[in-house]
């Protein structure tokens, strides 16, 4: 389903959001703005003239903006969006030049250090997936290489008519190594996922939003972003504890079976069980109203001061 002006309620969230927002930007990132209103936080890839390519600093920015966003409590619901033409062109080009990442293969001690390397890489993108919220991506034109990584590791893909995405690591002479092979085959067949590693092809978005690689596809930019931000604004009205604990759910059945999964379900929904919670949704319902709960709080990390 390709949609071009969204619901009229979007379209006024949209506009409400942009003229409210309390646009607070870190001064020290370069390949991101952050901001977070009415629990939706909101990263922003803006580095459109060299097409959002990944280089050091933008690993650095996104793993303090993740730690920020999980950290604080403050959002319920995080959405990942572009500027430009392109969602990310990936990793850039002069990482694997002189003066980029030293991948050493003359010795199998350099070879072991790029173990810990691509590891690192990794975790960044699999702090997408694991964070106490869920993620949702809005790709506009290419998603290409580590962008694919980077997309696959949220929960809902929001994409326009014209979004592209391409395993583009084979065209470079290299596999995919930071989770599109990992996390793609979950998503759509895996003949289909071996076609797109093998060739370097473009998956286009309306083969996406059939393969359920997609949620959505939207005609324009605009549009996306609005699509986006209402799934969020449906997100960060939930409770935020069930919202956690469902999460929690999904990921632990994928990788489990049916079985242990049942058995995990059963424990963890009698951690989290609120009557508090229950009782204020179904008030709210019939009340026609929003409901009211609880932020998660905000972590501390081991040994840090108390707030």
């Amino acid at each position: 389903m390709t949609r071009g002006k969204p619901a009229s309620g979007v379209a006024q969230y949209s506009g409400d959001w942009l003229r409210t927002t309390n646009l607070n930007p870190d001064p020290t990132m370069h390949c991101f703005t952050l901001t977070t209103t009415d629990h939706i936080a909101h990263l922003v890839l803006n580095r459109p003239q060299e097409m959002n390519t990944m280089h050091a600093t933008f690993w650095r920015e996104l793993d303090a903006a993740l730690n920020q966003v999980n950290s604080t409590g403050q959002a319920r619901v995080l959405v990942i969006s572009s500027t430009g033409k392109h969602f990310s062109a990936g990793m850039a080009l002069e990482v694997f030049g002189t003066g980029g990442v030293q991948m050493d293969d003359t010795s199998p001690e350099g070879r072991s250090a790029m173990v810990d390397l691509i590891l690192q890489l990794q975790g960044t993108f699999t702090r997408l997936e694991s964070l106490r919220i869920p993620v949702i991506v809005a790709i506009q034109g290419g998603c290409i290489g580590g962008a694919v990584d980077m997309a696959t590791a949220c929960c809902l893909r929001y994409a326009t008519a014209d979004a592209f995405f391409c395993i583009q690591e084979i065209n470079i002479g290299m596999v995919a190594d930071v989770g599109t092979l990992q996390r793609l085959p979950k998503l759509i067949p895996e003949a289909v996922v071996k076609e797109l590693a093998y060739t370097g092809r473009r998956l286009p978005a309306a083969r996406a939003l059939a393969l359920g690689l997609v949620n959505e596809v939207f005609d324009t930019p605009e549009a996306l972003l609005a699509g986006a931000m209402q799934a969020a604004r449906e997100i960060a009205s939930k409770p935020p504890v069930a919202i956690w604990g469902t999460k929690q759910a999904i990921h632990y059945t994928r990788d489990h079976s049916v079985d242990d999964a049942l058995k995990h379900m059963g424990l963890l929904q009698s951690a989290i069980w609120s009557n508090q919670h229950v009782r204020e949704a179904v008030t709210a319902m019939r009340e026609k109203r929003a409901g009211s709960f609880s932020d998660l709080p905000a972590l501390q990390q081991f040994g840090e001061p108390a707030a």
